[in-house]
């Protein structure tokens, strides 16, 4: 993968010869949230201050991989896919590994833009037409079930799932639109605790539409050709703080 670019004299260049520009799928996903966000992180090097990590996350995600796998290994469909009478198993691919990883993801090279793209899948399932199919791993932990996606925020992970495919429909794969989210909802109405964690764990469909990415990617491409730093997202709640501190 190509090394962070910088930008300098109107292009994104390194040692003095113009490099492909790394984007990943949360860069995109910030644009959208706050264009000027966006701006100072990539071109000016101000970043907003640092989130901690959701750790508990991390590890519900590592152990769905590491069993989804003993499924892939078999070449089997895991129970859950069964219970929801899904035409798919576990996909068996030797770059998945790569796929998987933060720092590479499946990525593809948009020459218009000279971007980078890149995004790392948590799995990949495949059915009977030989399709790929895109599949996340939420985890949360909420008083009522989980049944639809119907929240402001899950449409970020709508986008996101949508940004995976168009990744790989790039790289020449068969793709179905229709992707899964693996949800898992920690139980919280348990008298007690004894140490251990109990989920109700859902698959809930989404029929992703990618044709939005590649027109993002170019108004991403002039925002950062521009020399004036964009106006603030309204609800921008990082920008919205910086003005309310300003008026104090």
């Amino acid at each position: 993968m190509a090394d962070e670019a910088e930008y300098k004299n109107g292009v994104f260049e390194r040692n003095g010869k113009e490099k492909p520009i790394k984007l990943s799928r949360s860069r995109i996903e910030l644009f959208l949230e706050c264009p000027r966000c966006f701006y100072l992180e990539k071109k000016l090097k101000i970043y907003r201050p640092s989130q901690l990590p959701f750790t508990l996350n991390s590890a519900v995600d590592r152990l769905l991989k590491q069993e989804f796998d003993l499924y892939r290994e078999r070449g089997i469909a895991h129970p859950l896919i069964r219970n929801y009478h899904i035409d798919a198993i576990p996909a068996r691919h030797e770059s998945l590994n790569e796929w998987r990883n933060t720092n590479k993801g499946v990525q593809f090279f948009h020459q218009p833009t000279n971007f980078l793209i890149y995004g790392a899948i948590d799995d990949l399932w495949q059915n009977s037409q030989g399709e790929y199919i895109v599949v996340d791993y939420k985890a949360t932990s909420q008083f009522s079930d989980i049944i639809q996606l119907d929240k402001k925020w899950h449409q970020q992970y709508k986008r996101q799932i949508e940004i995976y495919q168009w990744l790989l429909r790039k790289n020449g794969f068969l793709v179905s639109p229709l992707a899964y989210f693996v949800y898992c909802n920690a139980k919280t109405f348990n008298k007690v605790f004894n140490g251990r964690l109990e989920f109700d764990v859902r698959i809930i469909p989404y029929e992703g539409n990618d044709e939005w990415v590649e027109g993002v990617l170019f108004e991403i491409y002039k925002c950062l050709q521009s020399s004036q730093i964009p106006i603030p997202s309204p609800y921008c709640e990082y920008c919205n703080y910086v003005e309310a501190i300003k008026e104090t």
